[in-house]
């Protein structure tokens, strides 16, 4: 059947020779949209394990260089602070340079810095390796959406942000284990320069095979065409893909699908400037509701080995076997928001409906973190707190489709990192008065507070974004 050719995932024939105009064979291989953002997922697993080796060594670091608990807050605000400036300035770079250029300049600095973290003598120097750290690693989130944006069709764009947003999951998940082994075989210096170095590895995987689907030579022209098709109004669908779509599913199915898909001459649009995109109710929408609710993420990101050592009593070596486990319940969370709301458009429910019942749905699970603040036993706690990031990973994975689906490609990684400022925002106010308020009271307090983060992001959310629909930009002259 024709429409299976279009939709064509790496599992059967994935490479293919093919003659060209000029006779010579040329490499083709099906489903490189695939291939394409498991190379941004690995660069995400990557960047949280770079990320959370601070983290994770923090009952070692803490005590060797004798931070206290608003001293360790400063230092993971300083690369809070470089990471929500970097958000802004990452998305504009990416929109201006190309997704392929972007990722080069992101993860060299993000890399670099990590494997000077080896170096920190104090709470200085390694709050300054830190910001270095933030400037890099805040470009993977707008790049990662504007690769997703330049290579699928709005209906599977949601499950292809899902895929990359796993590997902020999986990196979650590898990096305790893999980071305690390192500390305790080789000691916390090393541990930093083995993880920094992942970075450059992928590096010369990124430059082999990223190009965008008009200029990449691997791509077949059945893929080319169901990216193109999906993303074009309906009126402007080429006639030959839309009658094999329609073969198979309904007019109204095609409408739902294609409601928030780019318009076919998007190209004739500008890419905008931060104060044109800012007169958006659209863009206060996801910079607001990220603003109150990812320091959830952040919260547990930043303080769960430190909570487990501290406040439930975990050594070092458990916090190793046992601190990954909201980690998978994070991924899961990511794969299942990414398949259900394209899901349920499959079905013919709207882009509207379908994105915020899914969005609606997670932030109702988030407060579970208030149950796990009074938990007795420490395993009931971190079943909790898992339940929290699997909320969080299916509503983050709908919210970051939200560009997208309300901005044509042009402005899609600019308004990615201004929800990412927003969301940097939020994160260094609750990271500082979390170290304040342990360091004075306890945990309770902060895991109360954060349960209630989500319900508000969300009401925010919905009452300023409105429905989910195209919002045209101004054309360039």
């Amino acid at each position: 059947m024709a429409e299976r050719k279009l939709s064509v995932s790496p599992k059967e024939e994935p490479a293919a020779f093919a003659a060209g105009e000029s006779g010579a064979v040329t490499f083709k291989l099906n489903g490189l949209r695939w291939y394409i953002v498991g190379l941004v997922f690995l660069a995400t697993l990557i960047n949280y394990i770079d990320r959370l080796t601070v983290s994770v060594l923090a009952p070692v670091i803490t005590r060797e260089l004798n931070l206290s608990n608003t001293e360790f807050a400063r230092v993971a605000t300083w690369f809070l602070l470089a990471y929500t400036i970097s958000q802004t300035l990452s998305g504009k770079l990416y929109d201006r340079i190309g997704t392929r250029l972007g990722f080069v300049v992101s993860i060299t600095i993000w890399s670099v810095a990590a494997m000077a973290h080896s170096f920190a003598r104090g709470v200085g120097s390694l709050s300054a390796f830190r910001f270095v750290l933030g400037l890099g690693e805040a470009g993977n989130w707008p790049g990662a959406a504007k690769a997703v944006a330049e290579w699928f069709p709005i209906r599977q764009r949601a499950f292809g942000m899902a895929i990359f947003n796993s590997g902020a999951a999986i990196g979650s998940v590898v990096a305790p284990p893999l980071i305690i082994w390192l500390q305790l075989r080789y000691g916390w210096q090393t541990t930093f320069l083995v993880t920094g170095a992942l970075g450059f590895i992928w590096l010369a995987l990124w430059l082999l095979i990223y190009r965008t689907p008009d200029k990449h030579p691997w791509i077949t022209p059945e893929e080319r065409a169901l990216i193109i098709e999906g993303q074009r109004e309906p009126s402007e669908r080429v006639d030959g893909v839309s009658k094999i779509v329609a073969e198979h599913e309904s007019a109204a199915s095609i409408e739902n699908q294609a409601i928030s898909a780019a318009p076919g001459d998007h190209a004739k649009e500008h890419a905008p400037g931060w104060f044109e995109l800012l007169r958006h109710k659209e863009v206060w929408g996801i910079v607001l509701a990220r603003f109150f609710t990812d320091p959830i993420w952040w919260l547990y990101i930043t303080w769960l080995p430190l909570y487990l050592y501290t406040a439930r009593g975990f050594s070092l070596k458990e916090i190793g076997l046992f601190a990954w486990v909201p980690y998978v319940a994070a991924d899961a969370g990511s794969l299942f928001g990414g398949w259900m709301s394209g899901h349920l458009i499959s079905r013919g429910w709207t882009v509207n409906r379908a994105r915020k019942a899914v969005i609606l749905f997670a932030a109702l699970l988030m407060p579970a973190g208030i149950l796990a603040a009074f938990a007795a036993d420490p395993f009931t706690a971190l079943a909790l707190i898992a339940l929290v990031l699997f909320g969080f990973q299916v509503w983050i994975n709908n919210v970051q489709t939200l560009p997208s689906d309300f901005f044509s490609t042009k402005a899609v990684a600019s308004v990615a990192g201004l929800g990412g400022t927003g969301a940097g925002i939020g994160a260094m106010i609750f990271t500082l008065t979390t170290g304040w308020v342990v360091d004075h009271f306890s945990y309770v307090p902060i895991l109360v507070a954060a349960g209630l983060l989500a319900p508000i992001g969300t009401l925010v959310l919905f009452l300023l974004a409105g429905p989910i629909r195209r919002v045209p930009l101004k054309t360039a002259h």
